[in-house]
């Protein structure tokens, strides 16, 4: 069985088909999914999905490309934590990609942002989704900052969507954090992503959809959906030389072991 550690089924993409697309996940052997929160205005979208059906999880957070939408505190953070399936923090992060022309400075709200999810993450033992693009020196360095790593008892977490070189893997792994992998992986320009796939060690990897977005092929410039991850899961298993089924079983027990949940 398959588990997709990072999906938006609150989406409109997604929302609207909900009882099909969990049938569709069941016939694909997807057996779990967490659904991730991007801002407060939704987040009780999410959680009534989350709560809706028992192989759903969610979590809480605020996406850090946006300086517009409700801006989250620590306190409102950890009491949306406590919340019926809620088992991580996130999606959070840095992301200059959107704001590239702006002044360092200007960016401040983000790397703000960001400290108060590890903080509220900190308070209530919860993994962080971490999204970092084009921002990982300043996203390593915030997490170190913050003490985010379970050695320096932080929560850990996961690198979502991981399309970074194997020397930011590396560092993420000795911070004590998971990668994932999307569907990027399987795309034909990423074979710097799947090398760092080949090479990292098992246990501490993920996969995921993000859908709506970044569909796998063959389904590549469709919606993406859960239903999917197993494409994922068969790519790395290609380049690791594993049976699909051990990528499966791996990367799902993993993902139990973080949010501290039995399969």
């Amino acid at each position: 069985m398959f588990v997709d550690s990072h999906c938006h089924l609150d989406f409109p993409e997604l929302a609207a088909d909900l009882p099909a697309l969990l049938e569709r996940m069941s016939a694909a052997r997807v057996s779990h999914a967490m659904c991730i929160s991007v801002k407060l205005e939704t987040v009780e979208r999410v959680l009534a999905i989350a709560a809706s059906a028992p192989n759903l999880y969610a979590s809480v957070g605020v996406h850090p490309d946006d300086a517009t939408v409700l801006e989250p505190d620590v306190a409102t953070l950890v009491a949306l934590a406590a919340r019926e399936r809620v088992v991580a923090i996130g999606e959070t992060g840095l992301d200059y990609h959107w704001h590239s022309n702006a002044d360092p400075a200007a960016l401040e709200w983000q790397r703000e942002r960001f400290r108060v999810h590890i903080r509220a993450a900190r308070a209530v033992g919860k993994p962080l989704v971490i999204h970092t693009r084009k921002a990982a020196e300043d996203t390593l360095r915030i997490l170190e900052e913050e003490r985010a790593a379970p050695a320096d008892g932080g929560p850990g977490g996961i690198f979502h969507c991981f399309t970074e070189s194997r020397d930011i893997a590396e560092r993420a792994l000795d911070l004590g954090f998971l990668i994932s992998f999307s569907g990027i992986v399987t795309f034909k320009t990423a074979a710097d992503l799947r090398e760092v796939a080949a090479w990292m060690p098992l246990d501490r990897m993920l996969i995921e959809t993000d859908s709506p977005y970044l569909a796998p092929v063959p389904y590549r410039g469709k919606t993406n959906e859960p239903a999917y991850v197993p494409y994922v899961a068969a790519e790395i298993a290609r380049v690791r030389q594993l049976p699909v089924e051990e990528i499966a079983a791996i990367t799902g027990d993993n993902f139990f072991r973080l949010i501290g949940q039995s399969g």
